[in-house]
Protein backbone atom coordinates (compact mmCIF):
# COMPACT_ATOMS: atom_id res chain seq x y z
CA UNK A 1 0.00 0.00 0.00
CA UNK A 2 2.78 2.41 0.97
CA UNK A 3 4.70 1.62 -2.23
CA UNK A 4 1.59 2.22 -4.36
CA UNK A 5 0.96 5.56 -2.69
CA UNK A 6 4.62 6.51 -3.13
CA UNK A 7 4.50 5.64 -6.83
CA UNK A 8 1.33 7.64 -7.40
CA UNK A 9 2.72 10.55 -5.44
CA UNK A 10 5.98 10.35 -7.36
CA UNK A 11 4.00 10.50 -10.62
CA UNK A 12 2.14 13.64 -9.52
CA UNK A 13 5.27 15.42 -8.33
CA UNK A 14 7.14 14.23 -11.44
CA UNK A 15 4.96 16.50 -13.56
CA UNK A 16 5.81 19.58 -11.49
CA UNK A 17 9.36 19.17 -10.22
CA UNK A 18 11.13 19.30 -13.61
CA UNK A 19 9.50 22.71 -14.12
CA UNK A 20 10.24 24.24 -10.72
CA UNK A 21 12.75 26.65 -12.28
CA UNK A 22 9.94 28.14 -14.38
CA UNK A 23 7.72 28.43 -11.30
CA UNK A 24 10.54 30.33 -9.61
CA UNK A 25 10.96 32.57 -12.67
CA UNK A 26 7.23 33.30 -12.60
CA UNK A 27 7.39 33.94 -8.85
CA UNK A 28 10.25 36.43 -9.24
CA UNK A 29 8.39 38.36 -11.95
CA UNK A 30 5.23 38.32 -9.84
CA UNK A 31 6.99 39.50 -6.66
CA UNK A 32 8.72 42.34 -8.50
CA UNK A 33 6.28 43.77 -11.01
CA UNK A 34 2.65 43.28 -9.98
CA UNK A 35 0.83 46.30 -8.50
CA UNK A 36 1.72 45.27 -4.94
CA UNK A 37 5.24 44.14 -5.83
CA UNK A 38 8.63 45.65 -5.08
CA UNK A 39 8.99 47.37 -8.47
CA UNK A 40 5.46 47.84 -9.87
CA UNK A 41 5.49 47.93 -13.66
CA UNK A 42 2.30 47.53 -15.67
CA UNK A 43 4.10 46.41 -18.84
CA UNK A 44 6.25 43.75 -17.20
CA UNK A 45 3.37 42.63 -15.01
CA UNK A 46 1.69 41.59 -18.25
CA UNK A 47 4.05 38.60 -18.32
CA UNK A 48 2.51 37.16 -15.15
CA UNK A 49 -0.89 36.17 -16.55
CA UNK A 50 0.20 34.31 -19.70
CA UNK A 51 2.91 32.42 -17.82
CA UNK A 52 0.44 31.32 -15.16
CA UNK A 53 -2.46 30.53 -17.47
CA UNK A 54 -0.63 28.92 -20.40
CA UNK A 55 3.09 28.29 -19.93
CA UNK A 56 3.06 26.52 -16.57
CA UNK A 57 0.08 24.19 -17.27
CA UNK A 58 1.51 23.37 -20.71
CA UNK A 59 4.87 22.41 -19.21
CA UNK A 60 3.12 20.27 -16.59
CA UNK A 61 1.07 18.51 -19.28
CA UNK A 62 4.16 17.97 -21.44
CA UNK A 63 6.06 16.48 -18.49
CA UNK A 64 3.13 14.19 -17.69
CA UNK A 65 2.88 12.94 -21.25
CA UNK A 66 6.64 12.51 -21.51
CA UNK A 67 6.68 10.35 -18.38
CA UNK A 68 4.30 7.98 -20.16
CA UNK A 69 5.73 7.98 -23.69
CA UNK A 70 8.81 10.18 -23.98
CA UNK A 71 8.80 13.24 -26.27
CA UNK A 72 5.95 12.02 -28.47
CA UNK A 73 3.74 11.53 -25.43
CA UNK A 74 4.70 14.94 -24.11
CA UNK A 75 3.76 16.70 -27.35
CA UNK A 76 0.33 15.08 -27.55
CA UNK A 77 -0.22 15.69 -23.83
CA UNK A 78 0.56 19.39 -24.23
CA UNK A 79 -1.80 19.71 -27.19
CA UNK A 80 -4.53 17.93 -25.25
CA UNK A 81 -4.12 20.28 -22.29
CA UNK A 82 -4.74 23.36 -24.43
CA UNK A 83 -8.42 22.41 -24.55
CA UNK A 84 -8.92 22.71 -20.80
CA UNK A 85 -6.86 25.91 -20.71
CA UNK A 86 -8.91 27.56 -23.45
CA UNK A 87 -12.20 26.85 -21.70
CA UNK A 88 -11.55 28.99 -18.62
CA UNK A 89 -9.70 32.08 -17.49
CA UNK A 90 -8.36 30.27 -14.42
CA UNK A 91 -4.96 28.51 -14.45
CA UNK A 92 -5.87 24.90 -15.14
CA UNK A 93 -3.21 22.87 -13.34
CA UNK A 94 -5.53 20.00 -12.42
CA UNK A 95 -6.68 19.71 -16.03
CA UNK A 96 -3.06 19.68 -17.23
CA UNK A 97 -2.26 16.87 -14.79
CA UNK A 98 -5.13 14.86 -16.29
CA UNK A 99 -4.75 15.60 -19.99
CA UNK A 100 -0.95 15.33 -20.15
CA UNK A 101 -0.69 11.70 -19.02
CA UNK A 102 -3.90 10.82 -20.92
CA UNK A 103 -2.42 12.12 -24.17
CA UNK A 104 0.82 10.23 -23.59
CA UNK A 105 -1.02 7.00 -22.79
CA UNK A 106 -3.34 7.14 -25.82
CA UNK A 107 -0.62 7.93 -28.38
CA UNK A 108 1.43 5.08 -26.95
CA UNK A 109 -1.50 2.70 -27.47
CA UNK A 110 -2.13 3.98 -31.00
CA UNK A 111 1.53 3.52 -31.93
CA UNK A 112 1.48 -0.03 -30.59
CA UNK A 113 -1.57 -0.82 -32.75
CA UNK A 114 0.00 0.72 -35.88
CA UNK A 115 3.38 -0.91 -35.34
CA UNK A 116 4.17 -3.29 -38.18
CA UNK A 117 1.24 -2.09 -40.31
CA UNK A 118 2.68 1.13 -41.77
CA UNK A 119 3.74 0.86 -45.45
CA UNK A 120 7.38 1.64 -46.10
CA UNK A 121 7.93 5.32 -46.86
CA UNK A 122 4.78 6.45 -45.05
CA UNK A 123 6.18 6.32 -41.51
CA UNK A 124 6.64 10.07 -41.00
CA UNK A 125 3.31 10.93 -42.59
CA UNK A 126 1.32 8.48 -40.50
CA UNK A 127 3.19 9.20 -37.27
CA UNK A 128 2.67 12.95 -37.59
CA UNK A 129 -0.99 12.70 -38.58
CA UNK A 130 -1.85 10.12 -35.91
CA UNK A 131 -0.38 12.36 -33.20
CA UNK A 132 -1.92 15.49 -34.71
CA UNK A 133 -5.41 14.03 -35.06
CA UNK A 134 -5.29 12.61 -31.53
CA UNK A 135 -4.05 15.94 -30.14
CA UNK A 136 -6.89 17.79 -31.84
CA UNK A 137 -9.53 15.35 -30.62
CA UNK A 138 -8.21 15.43 -27.06
CA UNK A 139 -8.09 19.25 -27.06
CA UNK A 140 -11.76 19.34 -28.11
CA UNK A 141 -12.63 16.65 -25.55
CA UNK A 142 -10.75 18.56 -22.86
CA UNK A 143 -12.53 21.82 -23.64
CA UNK A 144 -16.03 20.33 -23.73
CA UNK A 145 -15.82 17.56 -21.10
CA UNK A 146 -12.77 17.74 -18.84
CA UNK A 147 -12.67 21.50 -18.27
CA UNK A 148 -16.16 21.66 -16.65
CA UNK A 149 -15.21 18.71 -14.42
CA UNK A 150 -11.98 20.42 -13.38
CA UNK A 151 -13.80 23.65 -12.62
CA UNK A 152 -16.22 21.65 -10.47
CA UNK A 153 -13.34 19.96 -8.65
CA UNK A 154 -11.70 23.32 -8.09
CA UNK A 155 -14.94 24.82 -6.74
CA UNK A 156 -15.26 21.95 -4.26
CA UNK A 157 -11.64 22.34 -3.17
CA UNK A 158 -12.05 26.10 -2.76
CA UNK A 159 -15.16 25.53 -0.68
CA UNK A 160 -13.30 23.06 1.55
CA UNK A 161 -10.34 25.40 1.89
CA UNK A 162 -12.57 28.36 2.74
CA UNK A 163 -14.31 26.22 5.37
CA UNK A 164 -10.98 25.23 6.95
CA UNK A 165 -9.73 28.82 6.90
CA UNK A 166 -13.01 30.26 8.12
CA UNK A 167 -13.17 27.85 11.05
CA UNK A 168 -9.48 28.06 11.90
CA UNK A 169 -8.92 24.40 11.01
CA UNK A 170 -6.17 24.73 8.41
CA UNK A 171 -3.43 23.82 10.95
CA UNK A 172 -5.00 20.37 11.22
CA UNK A 173 -3.60 19.55 7.78
CA UNK A 174 -0.25 18.99 9.51
CA UNK A 175 -1.70 15.87 11.14
CA UNK A 176 -1.68 14.30 7.67
CA UNK A 177 1.19 16.19 6.07
CA UNK A 178 3.98 15.49 8.55
CA UNK A 179 3.53 11.68 8.77
CA UNK A 180 3.19 11.54 4.98
CA UNK A 181 6.47 13.44 4.59
CA UNK A 182 8.31 10.85 6.70
CA UNK A 183 7.02 8.20 4.27
CA UNK A 184 8.83 10.14 1.50
CA UNK A 185 5.64 11.65 0.12
CA UNK A 186 6.85 15.21 0.72
CA UNK A 187 7.35 16.08 -2.96
CA UNK A 188 4.04 14.52 -3.92
CA UNK A 189 2.19 16.54 -1.29
CA UNK A 190 3.94 19.81 -1.99
CA UNK A 191 3.97 19.73 -5.78
CA UNK A 192 1.07 17.40 -6.49
CA UNK A 193 -1.46 18.97 -4.12
CA UNK A 194 -0.41 22.28 -2.58
CA UNK A 195 1.24 23.82 -5.66
CA UNK A 196 -1.95 23.69 -7.82
CA UNK A 197 -4.02 25.01 -4.89
CA UNK A 198 -1.46 27.71 -4.21
CA UNK A 199 -1.29 28.88 -7.82
CA UNK A 200 -5.06 29.29 -7.90
CA UNK A 201 -4.93 31.29 -4.68
CA UNK A 202 -2.11 33.49 -6.02
CA UNK A 203 -4.24 34.31 -9.07
CA UNK A 204 -6.88 35.73 -6.73
CA UNK A 205 -4.93 37.09 -3.75
CA UNK A 206 -1.35 37.51 -4.99
CA UNK A 207 0.04 35.05 -2.41
CA UNK A 208 -0.79 31.69 -0.87
CA UNK A 209 -0.34 29.95 2.47
CA UNK A 210 -0.35 26.57 0.73
CA UNK A 211 3.24 27.00 -0.40
CA UNK A 212 4.24 27.02 3.29
CA UNK A 213 2.32 24.07 4.73
CA UNK A 214 4.81 21.40 3.62
CA UNK A 215 7.83 23.57 2.83
CA UNK A 216 8.18 25.24 6.25
CA UNK A 217 11.60 24.07 7.55
CA UNK A 218 10.73 24.91 11.17
CA UNK A 219 9.43 21.49 12.36
CA UNK A 220 12.46 19.63 11.02
CA UNK A 221 14.83 22.29 12.34
CA UNK A 222 13.45 21.98 15.87
CA UNK A 223 13.73 18.19 15.79
CA UNK A 224 17.34 18.26 14.59
CA UNK A 225 18.35 20.88 17.15
CA UNK A 226 16.89 18.65 19.88
CA UNK A 227 18.99 15.75 18.58
CA UNK A 228 22.06 18.02 18.65
CA UNK A 229 21.63 18.50 22.40
CA UNK A 230 19.72 15.48 23.68
CA UNK A 231 20.45 12.81 21.08
CA UNK A 232 22.84 9.90 21.49
CA UNK A 233 25.49 8.19 19.43
CA UNK A 234 25.62 8.83 15.71
CA UNK A 235 22.29 10.65 15.80
CA UNK A 236 23.76 13.37 18.01
CA UNK A 237 27.06 13.63 16.14
CA UNK A 238 25.45 13.85 12.70
CA UNK A 239 22.59 16.20 13.65
CA UNK A 240 24.56 19.50 13.38
CA UNK A 241 25.47 18.79 9.76
CA UNK A 242 21.88 17.77 9.09
CA UNK A 243 20.69 21.13 10.48
CA UNK A 244 22.70 23.02 7.86
CA UNK A 245 21.63 20.78 5.00
CA UNK A 246 17.98 20.91 6.04
CA UNK A 247 17.62 24.60 6.90
CA UNK A 248 19.89 26.18 4.29
CA UNK A 249 19.96 23.47 1.64
CA UNK A 250 16.24 22.72 1.87
CA UNK A 251 16.64 18.92 1.81
CA UNK A 252 13.90 17.91 4.22
CA UNK A 253 14.52 14.21 3.66
CA UNK A 254 17.59 14.58 5.85
CA UNK A 255 15.50 14.63 9.04
CA UNK A 256 13.14 11.76 8.19
CA UNK A 257 15.49 9.04 9.55
CA UNK A 258 15.74 10.94 12.84
CA UNK A 259 11.97 10.65 13.19
CA UNK A 260 12.11 6.95 12.36
CA UNK A 261 14.80 6.42 15.03
CA UNK A 262 12.25 7.49 17.62
CA UNK A 263 8.72 7.49 16.16
CA UNK A 264 7.38 9.45 19.14
CA UNK A 265 9.14 12.51 17.72
CA UNK A 266 6.51 12.49 14.99
CA UNK A 267 4.30 14.24 17.55
CA UNK A 268 6.88 17.03 17.73
CA UNK A 269 6.99 17.74 14.00
CA UNK A 270 3.18 17.54 13.77
CA UNK A 271 2.84 20.10 16.54
CA UNK A 272 5.53 22.24 14.95
CA UNK A 273 3.81 22.11 11.58
CA UNK A 274 0.45 23.03 13.10
CA UNK A 275 2.03 25.96 14.94
CA UNK A 276 3.63 27.29 11.76
CA UNK A 277 0.39 27.06 9.79
CA UNK A 278 -1.48 28.76 12.65
CA UNK A 279 0.93 31.70 12.66
CA UNK A 280 0.67 32.14 8.89
CA UNK A 281 -3.13 31.90 9.12
CA UNK A 282 -3.57 34.62 11.72
CA UNK A 283 -1.00 36.90 10.09
CA UNK A 284 -2.27 36.34 6.55
CA UNK A 285 1.22 35.58 5.24
CA UNK A 286 2.12 33.55 2.16
CA UNK A 287 4.46 33.02 -0.78
CA UNK A 288 4.00 34.07 -4.39
CA UNK A 289 5.18 30.73 -5.79
CA UNK A 290 6.40 27.29 -4.75
CA UNK A 291 9.62 27.28 -2.72
CA UNK A 292 11.69 24.33 -3.86
CA UNK A 293 13.78 23.09 -2.24
CA UNK A 294 12.25 24.00 1.12
CA UNK A 295 15.23 26.12 2.16
CA UNK A 296 14.84 29.26 4.22
CA UNK A 297 16.65 31.01 1.37
CA UNK A 298 14.11 29.85 -1.23
CA UNK A 299 11.21 30.62 1.10
CA UNK A 300 12.34 34.19 1.72
CA UNK A 301 13.02 34.59 -2.01
CA UNK A 302 9.42 33.68 -2.84
CA UNK A 303 7.91 35.59 0.08
CA UNK A 304 5.17 38.10 -0.66
CA UNK A 305 6.14 41.71 0.03
CA UNK A 306 3.83 42.02 3.05
CA UNK A 307 4.56 38.58 4.51
CA UNK A 308 8.17 38.55 5.68
CA UNK A 309 7.35 39.03 9.35
CA UNK A 310 4.67 36.35 9.36
CA UNK A 311 6.75 33.83 7.40
CA UNK A 312 9.87 34.29 9.56
CA UNK A 313 7.78 34.11 12.73
CA UNK A 314 6.05 30.93 11.50
CA UNK A 315 9.43 29.25 10.98
CA UNK A 316 10.68 30.31 14.41
CA UNK A 317 7.50 29.24 16.23
CA UNK A 318 7.39 25.89 14.39
CA UNK A 319 11.04 25.24 15.28
CA UNK A 320 10.58 26.18 18.97
CA UNK A 321 7.48 24.01 19.41
CA UNK A 322 9.10 21.07 17.63
CA UNK A 323 12.30 21.49 19.67
CA UNK A 324 10.54 21.59 23.04
CA UNK A 325 8.43 18.51 22.39
CA UNK A 326 11.37 16.61 20.85
CA UNK A 327 13.49 17.57 23.88
CA UNK A 328 10.99 16.01 26.27
CA UNK A 329 10.67 12.86 24.15
CA UNK A 330 14.41 12.37 23.71
CA UNK A 331 15.23 13.17 27.32
CA UNK A 332 12.68 10.93 28.96
CA UNK A 333 12.11 8.15 26.45
CA UNK A 334 13.47 4.72 27.31
CA UNK A 335 15.26 4.26 24.00
CA UNK A 336 18.90 3.27 24.11
CA UNK A 337 21.79 4.55 22.06
CA UNK A 338 20.56 5.52 18.60
CA UNK A 339 23.78 4.11 17.23
CA UNK A 340 22.53 0.66 18.15
CA UNK A 341 19.51 1.11 15.91
CA UNK A 342 21.64 2.18 12.96
CA UNK A 343 24.02 -0.74 13.38
CA UNK A 344 21.14 -3.17 13.88
CA UNK A 345 19.43 -1.97 10.70
CA UNK A 346 22.62 -2.43 8.72
CA UNK A 347 23.24 -5.84 10.27
CA UNK A 348 19.72 -7.06 9.47
CA UNK A 349 20.08 -5.87 5.90
CA UNK A 350 23.42 -7.66 5.56
CA UNK A 351 22.04 -10.88 7.00
CA UNK A 352 19.10 -10.81 4.61
CA UNK A 353 21.43 -10.33 1.66
CA UNK A 354 23.66 -13.19 2.76
CA UNK A 355 20.69 -15.47 3.37
CA UNK A 356 19.49 -14.83 -0.16
CA UNK A 357 22.91 -15.54 -1.61
CA UNK A 358 23.58 -11.97 -2.71
CA UNK A 359 27.24 -11.96 -1.68
CA UNK A 360 28.38 -11.97 -5.29
CA UNK A 361 30.99 -10.18 -7.28
CA UNK A 362 29.77 -6.70 -8.16
CA UNK A 363 30.71 -4.60 -11.14
CA UNK A 364 31.14 -1.02 -10.00
CA UNK A 365 31.03 0.63 -13.41
CA UNK A 366 27.53 1.98 -12.77
CA UNK A 367 26.49 3.00 -9.24
CA UNK A 368 23.35 5.01 -8.60
CA UNK A 369 22.10 6.83 -5.52
CA UNK A 370 18.30 6.94 -5.67
CA UNK A 371 15.65 8.80 -3.72
CA UNK A 372 11.97 9.50 -4.35
CA UNK A 373 12.41 12.63 -6.44
CA UNK A 374 16.01 12.19 -7.62
CA UNK A 375 17.09 15.69 -6.63
CA UNK A 376 17.82 16.73 -3.03
CA UNK A 377 18.85 13.83 -0.82
CA UNK A 378 20.10 11.59 -3.64
CA UNK A 379 22.23 14.40 -5.10
CA UNK A 380 23.85 14.96 -1.72
CA UNK A 381 24.31 11.22 -1.15
CA UNK A 382 25.81 10.70 -4.61
CA UNK A 383 28.37 13.47 -4.02
CA UNK A 384 29.34 12.06 -0.62
CA UNK A 385 29.62 8.49 -1.86
CA UNK A 386 31.64 9.51 -4.93
CA UNK A 387 34.20 11.25 -2.72
CA UNK A 388 34.49 8.24 -0.43
CA UNK A 389 34.88 5.83 -3.34
CA UNK A 390 37.62 7.91 -4.96
CA UNK A 391 39.40 8.25 -1.63
CA UNK A 392 39.54 4.45 -1.56
CA UNK A 393 40.81 4.05 -5.11
CA UNK A 394 37.44 3.34 -6.78
CA UNK A 395 37.21 5.93 -9.55
CA UNK A 396 33.47 5.90 -10.23
CA UNK A 397 31.11 8.89 -10.40
CA UNK A 398 27.91 8.01 -8.57
CA UNK A 399 24.84 9.39 -10.39
CA UNK A 400 21.60 10.37 -8.70
CA UNK A 401 18.14 9.46 -9.99
CA UNK A 402 14.54 9.26 -8.91
CA UNK A 403 13.84 5.68 -7.87
CA UNK A 404 11.57 5.09 -10.88
CA UNK A 405 14.07 6.57 -13.35
CA UNK A 406 17.11 4.47 -12.44
CA UNK A 407 18.67 3.03 -15.65
CA UNK A 408 17.89 -0.64 -16.07
CA UNK A 409 21.58 -1.56 -16.53
CA UNK A 410 22.55 -0.18 -13.10
CA UNK A 411 24.63 -2.67 -11.11
CA UNK A 412 24.53 -1.02 -7.67
CA UNK A 413 21.77 1.07 -6.11
CA UNK A 414 22.11 2.94 -2.82
CA UNK A 415 18.81 4.13 -1.36
CA UNK A 416 16.92 4.64 1.87
CA UNK A 417 15.64 1.41 3.39
CA UNK A 418 12.00 2.51 2.99
CA UNK A 419 12.51 2.62 -0.81
CA UNK A 420 14.27 -0.73 -1.17
CA UNK A 421 11.22 -2.65 -2.41
CA UNK A 422 10.57 -0.09 -5.14
CA UNK A 423 14.22 -0.31 -6.17
CA UNK A 424 13.97 -4.12 -6.36
CA UNK A 425 10.83 -3.92 -8.48
CA UNK A 426 12.44 -1.45 -10.87
CA UNK A 427 15.90 -3.08 -11.13
CA UNK A 428 15.57 -6.70 -9.96
CA UNK A 429 19.12 -7.57 -11.05
CA UNK A 430 20.85 -4.71 -9.24
CA UNK A 431 22.62 -5.09 -5.91
CA UNK A 432 20.92 -2.77 -3.43
CA UNK A 433 22.54 -1.19 -0.39
CA UNK A 434 19.94 0.27 1.99
CA UNK A 435 20.83 3.15 4.29
CA UNK A 436 18.99 4.48 7.33
CA UNK A 437 20.48 7.97 7.50
CA UNK A 438 21.50 10.25 4.62
CA UNK A 439 24.13 11.73 6.96
CA UNK A 440 25.33 8.27 8.03
CA UNK A 441 29.04 8.37 7.26
CA UNK A 442 29.57 4.92 8.76
CA UNK A 443 26.97 3.42 6.46
CA UNK A 444 28.72 4.93 3.43
CA UNK A 445 32.04 3.62 4.72
CA UNK A 446 30.55 0.12 5.04
CA UNK A 447 29.29 0.29 1.44
CA UNK A 448 32.70 1.37 0.17
CA UNK A 449 34.38 -1.44 2.12
CA UNK A 450 32.02 -4.06 0.69
CA UNK A 451 32.62 -2.81 -2.84
CA UNK A 452 36.38 -2.93 -2.28
CA UNK A 453 36.20 -6.47 -0.97
CA UNK A 454 33.97 -7.72 -3.76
Amino acid sequence: MKESVQKFGRFLSGMVMPNIAVFIAWGIITALFIADGWLPNETLAGIVGPMQRFLLPTLIAYSGGKMIYDTRGGIVGAAAAMGVMAGTEDPMFIGAMIMGPLGGYLIKKIDSVLEGHIPAGFEMLINNFSAGILGALLAIFGCLAIEPVCVGIKDVMVTCVNYLVGHGLLPLTSILVEPAKVLFLNNAINHGVFTPLGMDQVAEAGKSIFFLIEANPGPGLGLLLAYCIFGKGSAKSSAPGAVIIHFLGGIHEIYFPYVLMNPLTLLAVIAGGMSGVFVNSIMGSGLVSAASPGSIIAILGMCAKDSYLGVILSVIVAAVVSFLISMVILKFSNKGDDMDLEEASAAVSNMKSEAKGKAKTISVSKIVFACDAGMGSSAMGATTLTKKLKANGINVDVKHFAIDDVPMDTEVIVTHQSLVERAKDHCPNATIFPITNFMGGKEYDDIVEKLKNQ
